[in-house]
């Protein structure tokens, strides 16, 4: 089954970003996106930024253009939540990002009537109605397919940092959950989600696409909801494992980290230099460690089974890649992974506002609202 895979400038930068729609009042969730979208859909026609809906009528997206670096991919999408805004303010709607709402129920949201989601619930039922996750999506460019999957296989290596860095869903339907990302363990229930398979070409990835086809459980390509997959029609490695980011910072932060490491991959491709990989089952362990513990997992880090801190694996990074990095003028991105090792990701920073208002999460969500329009709250 052949998978054309676009052509695309190397290390470029696309980012996407759900956002919850939410009642300044009371905190909770409003379905309020069908009303909204038309006008901002087509005010961003001619925009490099987009503006769309999701699986749920509390929810709208924004992407950004192509970016040739960070900056200009967290340029277009800051252009995009400005054009939101200038249609959720009068209308009485805040805004937050997070990988869960701290306490809004499922049963309680509707569905964007398009069939294609009403298909996605027709099949997952349970699991389906329950997926009231948000994340963020960050894709890189890659100039060659057949560094796609090797590339891929490398990258899982870094998923749990991602995952630690981006966590921000350690409530559920009112409920602290005990794991600093619940939005990790839950998205993975949908078919095709969760870890890549380790596929070492592209061929075995057009067999692989050819076989699910064949046998009904995907129509396409886009229907591999892997949390690291390609994405063919646009030339990229498509990362899709982070919970949604709470501040524009933290999502340029992780973006820039995603940045340097795809390019670093490529540069050891170009070199001939063999990429390091890790098990599968060192994988699965490593990201679960990271959906509990977050910054505070200790992960496995090569294949013997060395084990090492995430914040200090993720030091060690930082320092190694920094030239990496100023080649592709994202230094000042590159450095706020410091930044949040330093003074805590979103699931930290809403434990202590839960801490300090009794266990409100009422209050939880004024910090989220907060911290959207105007940055990371010091702990």
């Amino acid at each position: 089954m052949p998978i054309e895979f676009a052509s695309s400038p190397r290390s470029t930068v696309g980012l996407e970003w759900e956002l919850m729609l939410a009642d300044p009042a009371t905190g909770d969730l409003v379905g309020r996106a069908p009303e909204l979208l038309h006008v901002l859909e087509t005010a961003s026609a001619d925009e490099r930024h987009t503006v769309t809906g999701e699986l749920l009528t509390n929810t709208i997206e924004v992407t950004s253009g192509i970016g040739s670096d960070v900056a200009a991919a967290v340029g277009d999408i800051a252009a995009a939540i400005a054009a939101v805004r200038r249609a959720t303010d009068p209308a009485g709607i805040e805004l937050l990002s997070a990988g869960s709402h701290p306490f809004a129920q499922w049963y309680d949201q509707e569905v964007t009537d398009k069939t294609r989601y009403h298909s996605l619930i027709d099949k997952t039922q349970w699991w389906g109605r329950n997926m009231m996750i948000w994340g963020i999506h960050v894709h890189v460019g890659v100039e060659d397919r057949d560094k796609a999957l090797p590339i891929i296989g490398a990258l899982t290596s870094y998923l749990p940092h991602l995952q630690a860095l981006a966590a921000s869903s350690p409530f559920w339907a009112g409920e602290r959950t005990g794991y600093a990302s619940n939005r990790a363990l839950v998205f993975q229930q949908l078919p095709t989600a969760g870890l890549p398979w380790p596929l070492p070409d592209w061929a075995a990835y057009e067999s692989y696409l050819e076989d699910m086809v064949r046998t009904g459980v995907m129509a396409d390509a886009t229907e591999v909801r892997w949390d690291i997959r390609p994405a063919p029609r646009w030339g990229t490695v498509e990362v899709r494992a982070c919970d949604g980011m709470s501040t524009l910072s933290e999502l340029a932060a992780v973006a820039a980290l995603t940045q340097v490491l795809v390019e670093s991959f490529s540069r050891d491709l170009d070199e001939h230099r063999p990429l390091r990989v890790l098990p599968p089952w060192f994988h699965r362990e490593n990201k679960w460690r990271a959906a509990r513990y977050g910054l505070d997992a200790q992960v496995i880090v090569a294949a013997d089974g060395t084990q090492c801190s995430v914040r200090d694996h993720l030091a060690e990074t930082l320092e190694r890649l920094a030239p990496v990095a100023a080649d592709l003028r994202c230094t000042s991105e590159f450095a706020r992974v410091g930044d949040i090792l330093r003074d805590g990701a979103s699931y930290q920073r809403q434990l202590a506002v839960a801490d300090a208002h009794d266990g409100d999460l009422h209050a939880v969500v004024e910090h989220l609202i907060r911290e959207f329009r105007s940055g990371p709250e010091t702990l």
